[in-house]
């Protein structure tokens, strides 16, 4: 046989078969485009040169191992559809005189075209995308990036070599079954059918179990740190659930529903149940990864986009002055900080630098964790007890209070606090601060009158601290020494040192003001640079501008990266539906086939197709968005770590983001629907 038959024969082979290869190539040439896009990304020195370069770094390395292993997935799971489908054609090719070996030589040169068309086009969309990548990135980054080339050779050959090896073992796989089956098995491989699945109530009941479980995590948790902790617990326990009661579950409704005869005889509801309930394992595996698929899109870019839009309010809230000059000192070592040589400090450094300033204010403070003990009715220094009721306790002069919000001081008495927000359940309006070690009351308690009620302090409201801000204004410096004292006996060694910071408004650009804040570093070093300010345990300078530029790099790494993985997770759960739907269509063609032989009307066959597909698509979207729902509770709590507190703005971006799904999983509906009634008509 001559050697020029066999590259013949394969593309023709791919050319008849067009239905099932173009989604192939296109999955394969996006997949490599996406991983090419991030590899550059993560190859491109521009990237070193940028302020807050770990992130992205950290970001699209992420991105390229999850990248990867949904690749290797889904790509693994198309090959063996393919050769599901093929299995008629290659048996033919083998009863008609060719070898196996013949056929394995077929197959070799279906990959190689394969990897030319999918690697090669996947390579050149992914230096075409990269430039509309780094655009999309600068943009969330809100500040510019040096990039080099979208060429990157380095990122191309990791790229090529990656796929090459999926696509090499998808050939080996394929290889393999074809060297196992015996030609008759190769021509009716595509019709091999299932038996009637039983129903396995033990795997129903662990499913729901598992299901119950994950969901009772999800909403019962209220502490941040725990939420992460059993955040991936809950994950893996609702996979395990979805899977288990899509398999079983959804055999023991198909049964309960043929038992009803007035529902079960009707044409539409008897193909469509009797239809599905055939072959209800495979495809219950198939809608459960579509359910778990959709579900990550959706948390994965809800949660990114809550994150990112989050970050000004963070920024707004945690620098009401361009520079935070935060300045630590402990009483216990005769420590204090002369504000009034701070401000001078400060003035005449920025004059020196060129740099106006507009305003100088200084806040004393103090922050330590208390429990808020239901038992007694005590805010509790040192105590141990539930993490939901600890708080974080912050407590600060009136003057301090008027220089950290810019409104006016409270008149308050020695014995007196006004309450910024509002107090733990229960609490109030008489407070006792208690000093607890080892079980047992140290120091003598401080009582405090709440007399009135202001408004939060967005920065305390929006620190990285874990547990709850509770925030306490006093009447003077005296108060706040008494309370130092108390925690110090507590806590011992852990005890909180007193804080001032020093705001700094400034009159320039974000590039002077981060010019400036270098230059104090510099400086800073310098022996005398601080004479005339007290005395101290360290301080520092924390700038708005940087803050920005750290605070989108991660939040806009994170948004960058959810949208490319949620574009690709999105483009694996459109893959599933269209050959779980195009393999559905072939084996029912037949079948509809017989139906109009019998009498069955073109509009009862379209009437049923529709019923079935509509049961198909909308079940697992609809599981999915229970998922999403009760999963809110536990993203909400993990994003109070990074500073997002506004409950409002989860519930947008998940609302939003879930109805924006909607619309592209309707559209999918609508061409995939339109694809199974071509087949089987």
């Amino acid at each position: 046989m001559r050697n020029g038959l066999y590259p013949k024969l394969a593309a023709r082979g791919m050319g008849q078969n067009h239905r099932f290869f173009v989604p192939y190539l296109l999955a394969l040439a996006g997949l490599t485009a996406a991983f090419y896009v991030m590899s550059a990304l993560c190859a491109d020195p521009g990237v070193l040169e940028m302020r807050g370069f770990a992130y992205v770094m950290v970001m699209m390395q992420i991105g390229m191992f999850v990248a990867g292993v949904l690749s290797t997935v889904l790509l693994l799971y198309i090959n063996s559809f393919l050769m599901k489908q093929r299995k008629k054609e290659l048996g033919l090719y083998n009863i008609l005189g060719m070898g196996k070996g013949n056929i394995a030589l077929i197959q070799c040169w279906e990959s190689l075209y394969t990897a030319l068309l999918g690697i090669g086009g996947g390579l050149a969309l992914g230096v075409i995308l990269h430039k509309l990548a780094t655009v999309a990135l600068v943009s969330l980054l809100q500040f510019s990036i040096p990039f080099h080339s979208s060429f990157s050779l380095p990122a191309m050959l990791k790229t090529a070599v990656f796929f090459g090896l999926l696509l090499l073992l998808a050939l080996v796989l394929n290889l393999f079954r074809v060297r196992l089956s015996r030609p008759i098995e190769l021509l009716h491989g595509g019709n091999v059918g299932e038996k009637e699945p039983r129903t396995r109530w033990l795997m129903a009941v662990i499913g729901a179990l598992c299901l119950g479980a994950g969901y009772f995590i999800a909403v019962v948790t209220k502490d941040p740190a725990v939420a992460m902790g059993l955040y991936f617990i809950a994950v893996l326990l609702v996979i395990i659930g979805t899977y288990c009661l899509f398999t079983a579950g959804s055999i023991a409704l198909l049964k309960l529903l043929r038992k009803n005869k007035g529902f079960y005889y009707q044409t539409g509801h008897f193909i469509g149940i009797s239809g599905m309930l055939y072959r209800m394992k495979r495809n219950a595996v198939g809608l459960a990864n579509i359910c778990i698929l959709s579900t990550m899109v959706m948390v994965m870019i809800s949660g990114t986009l809550a994150l990112y839009l989050g970050q000004g309010e963070i920024i707004a809230a945690q620098y009401p002055a361009n520079l935070n000059m935060t300045v630590s000192f402990d009483p216990a070592q005769g420590q204090d900080l002369d504000p009034d040589g701070a401000t001078s400090l400060v003035n005449r450094f920025a004059r020196e630098q060129g740099v106006p300033v507009t305003g100088v204010g200084a806040a004393e403070y103090l922050h330590f964790n208390v429990l808020a003990n239901p038992a007694t009715g005590r805010l509790e220094v040192g105590a141990q007890g539930e993490n939901t009721d600890r708080r974080a306790l912050y407590l600060l002069t009136a003057q301090g209070y008027a220089a950290l919000t810019g409104g006016g001081a409270p008149s308050l008495q020695p014995g007196e606090a006004a309450v910024c927000g509002a107090l733990p359940a229960g609490f109030g309006p008489s407070l006792t601060i208690q000093g607890i070690d080892g079980g047992k009351e140290v120091g003598d308690p401080q009582s405090l009158m709440s007399v009135e009620t202001l408004p939060e302090i967005e920065y305390f409201r929006t620190t990285f601290d874990m547990n709850e801000p509770l925030c306490l204004v006093v009447a003077d410096r005296t108060v706040l020494d008494r309370l130092w004292e108390l925690q110090n006996q507590a806590l011992g060694n852990y005890a909180a040192d007193l804080t001032a910071v020093v705001l700094v408004d400034l009159a320039c650009t974000n590039e002077e003001e981060l010019a400036l804040v270098d230059a104090w570093s510099e400086s800073s070093i310098s022996e005398g640079f601080f004479d005339g300010t007290g005395s101290w345990d360290y301080w520092r300078v924390d700038s708005r501008a940087e803050m920005a530029v750290d605070g989108y790099a991660m939040a806009g790494g994170f948004l960058f990266l959810g949208i490319l993985l949620g574009v690709i997770f999105l483009m694996a759960t459109v893959l599933i539906i269209y050959y779980k739907q195009v393999s559905e269509g072939y084996e029912d063609q037949g079948r509809f086939e017989i139906m109009r032989q019998v009498g069955l009307s073109r509009r009862e066959v379209k009437s049923s197709i529709r019923s079935q597909v509509l049961l198909v698509f909308f079940l697992p979207i609809a599981v999915a968005a229970i998922h999403i729902l009760f999963d809110f509770n536990l993203v909400a709590r993990m994003l109070t770590m990074f500073g997002v507190r506004s409950v409002m703005t989860v519930a947008l971006c998940t609302g939003g983001t879930l109805l924006a799904f909607l619309g592209v999983y309707a559209v999918v509906y609508l061409l995939t629907a339109r694809t199974y009634y071509k087949i089987v008509r």
